[in-house]
């Protein structure tokens, strides 16, 4: 590092604390200090090493520090970063093109935006257009799109999920109501009492009797997450995929993906290709960029899409030093068979866990598509009574002192997530199990 930037990182930790201080946070999971990483791993002020299965907010792909991406990124930047939208670029043209090049088949018009709650609004600017005389939108318990100010009721923290209300009550009141909630295909956890093999989706079905008699007017568009990542790592079936496609084809809504959690992580580059159903919106963020901010729609070819008329304006919405890491991560995803990798590590994951789980009854669900993988844990096995929390936090905070950084479920404290970079090599999954496995031991038995 040059003299500057240890200036920063010098600073010792009653300076560290000082400084804080002026640093006001809206949300999260607190964390150590993080002063550096390399692949999967990261090091904290102190000098400790982490295995990271949360790919810090799942956007590392690729990991901490690859050197590549710093390289093609260094480069661009010799040439421009910053450009207005207005102004043609060759990264957006090609990144764009690549984008509808993996998208599902007559979907190739691509819109840029800075986030993702940014691009849920895109995709909902959309369906506003395309739909005539629409006003609502449906969406799924325990969503998460964002808390944008327009999206914001749409995700679970402005409901009683957590118990009680969080802290969004204050910003919901005239924006957030045009969202109608339908329950999740929560199989684990179905609420209408049924198992895999005795339902009818009824989810499903209830989406579509809400749609006849529980919304106001046309509806806009269903909003879904395949996975719904914060909601606890709920994977929808196939075939209620499918039934939501032909919901909406009856009563002319559009189908929104948001795949800011799903793109490459689910072992292909999208659900939708994976699960062989086109929406008409797909989102796209996170991991997008390979660590930088860029998030995008992609619409199909048939819908009206965005004019010059200022109708999807942002500043950094041409945001060329991301486009090319976002570039560069496609090459690289596509050299080194790393979609392939996510699906063979994901398995072999599940297969460690559901071995561990002959051990410790208290693992009630693994739930996993390629490295979205989510371990639901139970107080009992049989009732399926959700683990306590302080059990559950203690889990989390004892795999941290031993060198193992889970995510958790949004407000379900008892689901972890164990989603690392797409990198992630045999023999890293097995020190991930390997240290679960003995927090398991040292907090439950």
């Amino acid at each position: 590092m040059n003299d500057f930037l240890n200036g920063i990182y010098g600073i010792n930790d009653e300076e560290m604390e000082d400084y804080s201080k002026s640093v006001m946070i809206g949300g999260g999971t607190p964390g150590p200090c993080i002063t550096g990483g390399k692949g999967v791993r990261i090091t904290d002020a102190g000098g400790k090493n982490y295995i990271d299965c949360t790919s810090q907010s799942w956007a590392l792909y690729l990991g901490f520090a690859n050197e590549e991406i710093t390289e093609t990124v260094h480069g661009h930047m010799n040439r421009m970063s910053h450009i207005h939208q207005g102004f043609s670029t060759k990264p957006r043209a090609v990144l764009a093109k690549k984008l509808a090049g993996v998208a599902p088949e007559g979907m190739n018009r691509v819109s840029f935006t800075v986030g993702g709650g940014p691009a849920i609004e895109a995709a909902m600017k959309i369906a506003l257009k395309n739909v005539d005389d629409s006003r609502q939108f449906v969406v799924l318990w325990d969503a998460y799109h964002g808390t944008t100010m327009s999206v914001i009721g749409s995700s679970w923290v402005t409901s009683r999920a957590h118990g009680e209300f969080m802290g969004n009550l204050d910003f919901i009141n005239g924006v957030a109501n045009n969202f109608v909630k339908v329950p999740n295909p929560y199989c684990y956890r179905c609420p209408f009492g049924k198992t895999c093999e005795t339902c009818d989706i009824e989810c499903a079905e209830f989406t579509r009797q809400t749609l006849t008699r529980g919304t106001i007017g046309p509806v806009a568009g269903i909003i879904i997450e395949v996975v719904q990542a914060s909601g606890g790592q709920i994977i929808a079936p196939l075939k209620y995929v499918k039934r939501l496609r032909e919901i909406c084809d009856e009563f002319g809504c559009l189908l929104i993906f948001d795949e800011i959690q799903t793109y490459m992580r689910v072992g292909d580059y999208t659900a939708a290709t994976l699960y062989g159903v086109t929406p008409d919106v797909i989102v796209m963020g996170k991991g997008l960029g390979a660590g930088l901010p860029i998030a995008c729609v992609i619409i199909r070819d048939s819908l009206k899409g965005f004019s010059m008329k200022a109708e999807e304006l942002h500043t950094f919405a041409n945001n060329s030093v991301s486009q090319v890491a976002a570039i560069k991560l496609i090459d690289i995803v596509e050299r080194d068979g790393l979609l392939e990798n996510a699906r063979n590590m994901g398995a072999h994951i599940k297969g460690r866990l559901e071995g561990l789980s002959a051990d410790f009854p208290e693992i009630g669900d693994i739930r996993q598509i390629g490295l979205h993988i989510g371990v639901e844990m139970v107080a009992d096995p049989v009732a399926k009574k959700e683990m306590d929390g302080d059990t559950a936090g203690k889990i989390k905070s004892v795999a941290l002192e031993k060198g193992l950084v889970l995510g958790t479920a949004g407000f379900r404290k008892h689901i972890f997530k164990i989603k690392p970079a797409l990198i992630i090599t045999r023999e890293e999954c097995d020190e991930v199990i390997d240290i679960f496995a003995d927090t398991l031991k040292a907090v439950l038995r």
